[in-house]
């Protein structure tokens, strides 16, 4: 028998997959399950390898040719070792474990190690600077590190007393192949609670200095059931999303929405992009949905697109718009359309086309399923149909962050008026198909026009 956590878990996210086509029954029957404890690791991703041991979870391929391919089993039961092999060098719940691997085995699972261990987890890219890293250990309390042995230098002047593991082999580092002789079986040593943290997300920080998104054992877990809907992902899929290992989306389309939906994360590893190659493993890996940013579909329609892969069945973007000639392109190339969502480090998928649902050229969508979304002019803080991307906290979704941590007052401030302000300016149409138009600090005027520099760009 299930617990009574994964019961509710599982009966929201057959909802989303029996209203997969129907978005207005989705939207008015959609409901955030209600958790007070649940640590999906072992309520969720266990129990689907008790399933379905032999069904495939993991497909990384390189640009060699070399293919690793792991089930549901036994990706459970290595992540069970590990977090085991973690806990013997003082590895423990609400300890801080920055990670800092590229696309391989060991990122899925050390995250699935990670969770089960109650523990939170701090992603980080590859391309971090030594600076970078430094600021994160400090401000993130960092207590373990677990590095790609090409990350090593990187840490060689960050000064902290934390654990060192390296995936590799580097001198005063504690190997991370170790972990598989440890204990097979995973035994939780308490109750995970569901406000627990587990992430914590240092942002792009582009134009300020990186923010900390706090989010919990519930808010992308199961927040990323918005995520699963509008990719239109099913049990047995092959998802294929292209996005790097240290950032949100990757989470999102890497990890929660395909294993929500008892599907399989297909990686393709290469150097430098290469569209005749990566058409070729979307036929070869028999991709059944395909998640990309809108700088690959516009180097892909450069090239020649020829037949639709044969496996190929739902297409969609993210990151930023989507430009309508190029959704136009693919359209006509392939028959598909490449379906535009818009979401945040802090949020999950928010508004988004999902499967089977008219398009509108321009528009990435309508409030997903468990969103109340409003757009709220900046000058009256009314309800307008055009103004500030908001979620109305009345109907305060599980996939929204806690807060940004440390920041009290930045939390505040975009949680002001009873709403989260995401900071992007959009419009809504007559029948509620919302259009991007830029941030609330780079749209400008002339000639009594709004203009962006996306539609400048378009």
């Amino acid at each position: 028998a299930y617990s009574p956590e994964t019961s509710t878990f599982r009966a929201a996210r057959d909802l989303m997959l029996r209203h997969g086509a129907d978005y207005d029954a989705a939207r008015a029957a959609f409901r955030w399950p209600v958790l007070s404890r649940f640590n999906w690791a072992l309520d969720w991703f266990d129990v689907v390898a008790g399933e379905h041991p032999d069904r495939t979870a993991l497909r990384i391929v390189e640009e060699d040719g070399a293919e690793t391919r792991l089930s549901y089993g036994q990706m459970a039961e290595r992540s069970a070792r590990v977090a085991n092999w973690l806990r013997a060098q003082g590895v423990g719940r609400g300890d801080r474990i920055l990670v800092m691997l590229p696309n391989r085995v060991e990122l899925w699972e050390a995250t699935l190690a990670a969770m089960k261990l109650g523990a939170v987890l701090i992603p980080s890219t590859m391309l971090l600077t030594a600076s970078d890293v430094a600021d994160r250990v400090k401000r993130g309390q960092v207590a373990c590190v677990i590095a790609d042995e090409r990350a090593v230098a990187t840490f060689a002047t960050v000064r902290g007393d934390f654990t060192r593991i390296v995936v590799g082999e580097a001198p005063g580092w504690h190997s991370y192949g170790d972990a598989q002789e440890a204990e097979p079986e995973f035994g939780a040593d308490g109750v995970t609670r569901a406000d627990d943290t587990l992430f914590l997300y240092f942002t792009s920080g582009t134009t300020s200095k990186p923010k900390l998104v706090e989010h919990t054992y519930t808010s992308y877990p199961v927040g990323h059931l918005s995520t699963m809907y509008w990719l239109g992902l099913q049990p047995g899929d092959v998802h294929f999303n292209i996005s790097s290992p240290g950032w949100a989306k990757h989470a999102w389309s890497c990890f929660f929405a395909p294993w929500n939906a008892e599907a399989t994360v297909f990686v393709y590893n290469y150097s430098r992009f290469d569209a005749a190659a990566l058409l070729a493993v979307l036929r070869r890996g028999a991709v059944t949905t395909l998640c990309a940013p809108p700088t690959v579909w516009r180097l892909l329609i450069q090239a020649d697109l020829g037949d639709v892969p044969p496996d190929l069945r739902e297409v969609a973007g993210a990151g930023e718009p989507l430009n309508p000639e190029v959704i136009e392109q693919l359209r006509r190339a392939w028959g598909l359309t490449v379906r535009d969502g818009y979401g945040q480090t802090e949020t999950t998928a928010q508004i988004g086309n999902p499967p089977g649902q008219p398009l509108k050229a321009g528009s990435m969508g309508r409030p997903l399923p468990g969103y109340s979304v409003v757009l709220i002019d900046p000058l009256t803080g009314d309800p307008a149909d055009e103004g500030e991307i908001c979620i109305d906290l009345t109907h305060k979704p599980v996939a929204l962050m806690r807060g940004y941590r440390d920041d009290p007052e930045l939390s505040a401030e975009v949680t002001r008026g009873g709403y989260y302000h995401t900071g992007d300016v959009a419009s809504r149409d007559s029948d509620g198909y919302i259009t991007f138009i830029g941030r609330t600090d780079d749209v400008f005027k002339a000639s009594d026009y709004r203009i962006s520099p996306f539609e400048l760009e378009s």
